[in-house]
């Protein structure tokens, strides 16, 4: 159902690295969130109070938070696809995080205050009734929601949103909930206890977690958190593919928002080759990436000496000795500078910041190694921290 809905009203839905197609999902998520949310809210909200059931009503108004969290989502959509401007040069695309963190600030709240309820209504117990409108309206907000789970989820992958993977979970968390309350109003009719508080209080609980992990989850892309690896492998398969790229190092990412990164790459060719040539190869992986992944990347040229064998020598004996040390560093930019009583080697060593040694360190014992190779080798080093995970 979900790819038949998603042909139905999303042009080339296929292109999902395209911020307008990419918006188009997110208003379809948040309009089929409104509605089915709404829909389940007036159903639940009526037996609620019919059945004076306070578990019922404060899983009524869970899926109310659910149909403002849509509206959310959705404003957040609406708002990201606004154009960059003077005072936001790298665009709106943020909006959509900030969205994702309302629906877990709303969640929190409505959560608070369903605790509240419910740990009165444990101590000031009511009667309640039960029904079949009550089974019938409970089951059909669990099928109903799980579908919702299973649709937010492949849109969100599909589009690799941080609100719709949210609101995925939410609704998750929905079926979980109205189960309890379904378990808890069945089993006080049969055996006489009042669970209706207990379950109320531990839909509340649920609430609350969601609420918390949707914070967690939301504040790490505003932070600057490191780029997702499949996007790293995509940017350097496509990036190697080209002729006469030989390497690359020092790729920098920055996310404005879904569809809105920007990002800057030192790319390795050889020195021998006609230098207009290599530019070109350059501009074209510049506007490859930006008009088929939404990335704007900036190539620095670096030239690499192919040709002289003395130079790839020591090159290949100085990269045998970094890996020693830890398997995940590497160098790049390597010069050679003989001298009458040494030679300096230059080069730069990218650090991951898995790799447990300061730059102090590192550069010690990375000397230390290469003076046993030659005792006349000086090494001059520059330690360059990564910003990406390290993809062998």
């Amino acid at each position: 159902m979900t790819n038949y809905i998603v042909r139905k009203f999303i042009k080339n839905h296929t292109n999902v690295d395209n911020p307008k197609v990419r918006t188009q999902y997110g208003k379809l998520s948040g309009v089929v969130g409104i509605v089915c949310n709404v829909i389940l809210f007036l159903a639940k909200i009526a037996v609620g109070l019919i059945f004076s059931s306070v578990s019922i009503i404060a899983d009524a108004l869970n899926n109310f938070t659910d149909a403002a969290s849509s509206i959310i989502s959705l404003l957040g959509f609406k708002l990201s696809e606004k154009p960059a401007d003077a005072e936001h040069p790298y665009g709106h695309g943020r909006y959509e995080y900030l969205s994702a963190m309302c629906i877990a600030v709303l969640i929190i709240v409505i959560g608070f205050e369903l605790l509240k309820t419910s740990v009165n209504k444990l101590f000031n117990p009511q009667p309640i009734l039960f029904g079949i409108p009550l089974v019938i309206v409970l089951v059909l907000s669990v099928l109903v929601k799980f579908w919702m789970m299973s649709f937010n989820t492949k849109i969100g992958k599909r589009i690799k949103s941080k609100a719709l993977i949210a609101t995925a979970a939410d609704s998750k968390n929905d079926v979980i909930s109205t189960m309890a309350v379904l378990i808890a109003a069945v089993v006080s009719n049969f055996v006489g206890y009042n669970l209706d508080s207990i379950a109320g209080i531990g839909v509340s609980v649920f609430i609350l977690f969601s609420g918390y992990q949707m914070i967690k989850d939301t504040i790490d892309p505003m932070l600057g958190s490191a780029p997702d690896e499949e996007f790293i492998i995509k940017i350097k398969d496509k990036i190697m593919s080209y002729p006469g790229v030989i390497g690359m190092h020092d790729l920098i990412i920055h996310d404005y928002g879904p569809c809105r990164k920007f990002a800057s790459v030192h790319v390795e060719m050889a020195a021998e080759e006609n230098v207009i040539e290599s530019h070109d190869v350059i501009d074209n992986i510049e506007n490859d990436l930006l008009q088929n992944n939404g990335l704007h990347l900036i190539v620095h040229y670096d030239p690499i000496l192919t040709k002289d064998p003395i130079t790839n020598d020591i090159r290949r004996q100085v990269e045998q000795v970094v890996q020693t040390i830890d398997s995940r560093l590497s160098i790049h930019d390597l010069r050679i500078v003989p001298g009458t009583t040494h030679t300096n080697l230059i080069f730069d060593c990218v650090r991951p910041v898995e790799v447990g040694l300061t730059e102090k360190e590192l550069k010690e014992a990375i000397c230390c190694k290469v003076k046993e190779i030659d005792k006349g080798y000086n090494c001059v080093i520059t330690v360059d921290d990564s910003f990406v995970p390290i993809i062998k």
